[in-house]
Order: C-alpha cells, then structure tokens, then sequence
C-alpha cells in the first residue's frame, strides 16, 4: 500500500461512548496488518473525564455527576463533551515514515492553521503539547502507539461548556485557562469547522483524507 493512499474518514452523528471508542480504536489497532487502509475517525463523545498514561488521580478535583475513566493514551487529565470535536489517528506510522512527534505537530500545526484563516494566532509549546491562544488552551493532543501504529488523537474545543474543564486540573497545569473556538469567532459556521480541520491536516501529513463509510 502506498503512503500516498487516501486516509479513509470516518464520521460518526451524535454523541458515541468514550468506552465504545476506545474498545474499537484498540480492536482496529490490534487487528490491522501491512495492508490495512489508514482512517482517521471523527466524532463527539458525552461528558467524560479521562486519565492519560501520565495523569495524577489528584488532578480530578471535582468530577460531580461526570465519570471518570482511565485511558492508554497520553498525556494526563482532560474533559471532553459536547461541542468538541475528536480527531482519532488510527495510523501506520511506520508506513508512513513518520514518528510519534510527526504526528504531534501535524496535529498541533493543523489546528494552528485553522485558526490563522480567520486571523487567530495560535502557538504549540514543546513541553505540554496541544495548542494554545494568548495562554488558554484550545486544543490537546494524546497518542497511544501500538507496533508502530497509532491511535487516540486530537480534540478540539468548537462551543462547548467549559465549565467541567474546572473540575480538573487540565493537563496537569494548575491555573491552566481554557478557551474555544465559539468565544474567538463567534460568527464562524461551526458546521464547516471539522472539513476545514482535516483539510488543513491532509496538507500537514501530505496525504489526502477522503470521507469513507460509517
């Protein structure tokens, strides 16, 4: 299979489990050889807040009603709900000829990229991935590698409630400010925003990523 081969999209309606996700990713994962096609899965989970790898119980502070989960990804504390979108890279990194931080910055400089076509500036920091905007973070950026392919990925706070990312310490950053795309761009059409986001990631990983089936 050529690394130029489309990446297959898949794109889910609604609101999908963080469990169900997470078992699928795995069994993809653990099921692919050398010729399976990439995909990049996108969608939006209910309120859930889930541990990294590297995540101190410590820093959920006050779940409520949210439950908490422990991930394989990595990475530490996040929340994720409604009005995010997640970006799951389910890839042969190796086929592709790219490493774990490869991944990491197309991800991160495809988010930045979005944000700069409607003149929003938008950094990554080396030493607490993800992408932020005057200090705030917008988005954040886990990864589980398994013989060399990956999963889990990218989420992207659209407009959601941001009130759960206080019951946590995000990241692990204590004062940690949160922010989302709704709140910068107000009249920006949210229903474009998931297109316009694996368009600039295609260019970013210099492969197309073609919509496939659900």
């Amino acid at each position: 299979m050529s690394v130029e081969s489309p990446i297959a999209l898949r794109c889910w309606p609604g609101l999908l489990p963080y469990f169900t996700v997470l078992d699928a990713m795995r069994e993809f994962t653990r099921q692919r050889d050398a010729q399976t096609s990439d995909q990049i899965w996108l969608l939006q989970h209910p309120p859930v807040i889930t541990l990294g790898s590297n995540a101190d119980p410590t820093d959920v502070l006050d779940p409520g009603p949210i439950p908490v989960i422990r991930s394989d990804r990595g990475g530490q504390a996040t929340y994720h709900g409604p009005g995010q979108w997640l970006v799951y890279t389910l890839l042969d990194l190796g086929r592709m000829g790219i490493g774990v931080r490869d991944l990491i910055s197309a991800l991160e400089n495809a988010v930045i990229d979005l944000l700069a076509s409607r003149d929003v500036a938008a950094v990554a920091r080396s030493e607490a991935p993800g992408v932020y905007v005057n200090g705030a973070k917008i988005a954040s950026v886990g990864l589980k590698v398994h013989k060399g392919c990956s999963y889990h990925g990218l989420s992207l706070n659209v407009h959601m409630d941001l009130e759960p990312f206080r019951r946590i310490t995000p990241c692990g950053q204590k004062g940690l400010a949160v922010t989302q795309v709704h709140d910068l761009v107000p009249d920006w059409d949210e229903a474009s925003i998931p297109g316009a986001l694996m368009e600039a990631l295609a260019q970013r990983l210099g492969r197309p990523i073609q919509r496939g089936g659900a």
